[in-house]
């Protein structure tokens, strides 16, 4: 029970501290959080969990083919909210662009032949 504790306690540390730092200096925060943070801190507590390497490997290759489907998050948001677009409404429209985004990860890496 206090190993799942910790992970909570540790994982939310690590986001309210780049939220904190991102209100005073954006740019120090947008490094931050561009830093894949959640992915390290998952692969930390599977292989401590497990110590599973192979599990490890497969855990990063699928993390990377969905790097790229999550960037579409991070175009279409500061375009909508340039457009004036409440800022509710750019985020709930973001998320839906990067689900169809991931979607389309999916077939097309279906249609490959590329296993995940």
């Amino acid at each position: 029970m206090w190993y799942y504790i910790t992970k909570v306690v540790v994982s939310a540390f690590l986001i309210v501290a780049i939220s904190e730092i991102a209100k005073r200096n954006s740019l120090i925060g947008a490094i931050l959080a561009s830093v894949p943070l959640i992915s390290i801190i998952a692969i930390i507590w599977v292989y401590l969990e497990t110590g599973d390497i192979a599990k490890i490997s497969v855990l990063a290759a699928n993390i990377f083919w969905f790097v790229l489907p999550s960037l579409a998050f991070f175009i279409t948001l500061p375009i909508l909210l340039k457009m004036g677009l409440h800022f509710y409404w750019s985020l709930s429209l973001s998320v839906c662009v990067t689900v169809i985004c991931y979607y389309a990860m999916l077939l097309a890496l279906k249609l490959l032949g590329i296993e995940l």
